[in-house]
């Protein structure tokens, strides 16, 4: 059904998913910075957060793509050629597309992260501060895990659109299940078959996160059941 090419599909779905994964991981850290900027004191702190999200969330997604894989390829050329080094450098697809999708979402984690702080309630910081906690411990056993209980249904719903959002990485070359569903469907001539089969990946991969994440919220709620009994 395939014509033989059902390998070439699961080798692009394993570069989606270890794209994902890499952009994703890269999204929440620039989220959780995003976030204690925003909510700093510091005002150039809080000002260069806003610019950031107000930016990236404006411009396409696609454009922002091709701007750091060609636009940023010529300007780190530039900047080697002035430099002395006359080999052209490529930047990796890969990179590009972990770095540019993990930017893209940053700018989202970042108000999911902020508005998740905002509803843990201030004054359980002030008393393990007060009990002689340390900074960290706090954040670490008290505020992060009630944050992220609060973020999670946000943060799943990201996920499953930053998974679907891998395929503009198509465009600049990288061998992802997009990619290999179209070199499939050009040489057969059945674009449904293979664009279809991709669009079941796609599904196969939601459905999985979306159970995963349902036990994970099931497992976060515990400890709040419990404290409203």
């Amino acid at each position: 059904m395939l014509h033989g090419y059902g390998a070439s599909l699961l080798e692009g779905a394993l570069m989606t998913l270890v794209l994902s994964l890499a952009s994703v991981a890269v999204a929440m850290s620039l989220g959780l910075l995003g976030a204690l900027a925003k909510l700093s004191r510091s005002r150039l702190l809080r000002g260069l957060a806003q610019t950031y999200t107000t930016l990236i969330r404006a411009v396409p997604d696609l454009v922002l793509m091709l701007l750091v894989f060609f636009g940023g390829q010529a300007l780190i050329n530039e900047m080697a050629l002035r430099l002395g080094h006359e080999e052209y450098i490529d930047i990796n697809p890969f990179v590009a597309g972990v770095a540019t999708i993990g930017f893209i979402f940053g700018a989202y984690l970042t108000e999911t992260f902020r508005g998740a702080f905002l509803a843990v309630p201030p004054g359980q910081r002030e008393a393990a501060l007060a009990f002689g906690m340390g900074r960290w411990p706090v954040f670490a056993r008290i505020v992060a895990p009630q944050m992220l209980r609060h973020a999670l249904p946000a943060l799943a719903n990201n996920w499953l659109v930053l998974v679907k959002s891998t395929a503009i990485v198509s465009v600049i070359g990288l061998t992802d299940l997009m990619h290999r569903a179209g070199l499939a469907a050009g040489a057969t001539r059945e674009p449904f078959v293979f664009y279809g089969a991709a669009a079941l990946m796609y599904l196969l991969f939601t459905s999985v996160s979306e159970w995963g994440f349902a036990r994970l919220q099931q497992h976060l709620a515990i400890g709040s059941r419990k404290g409203q009994l």
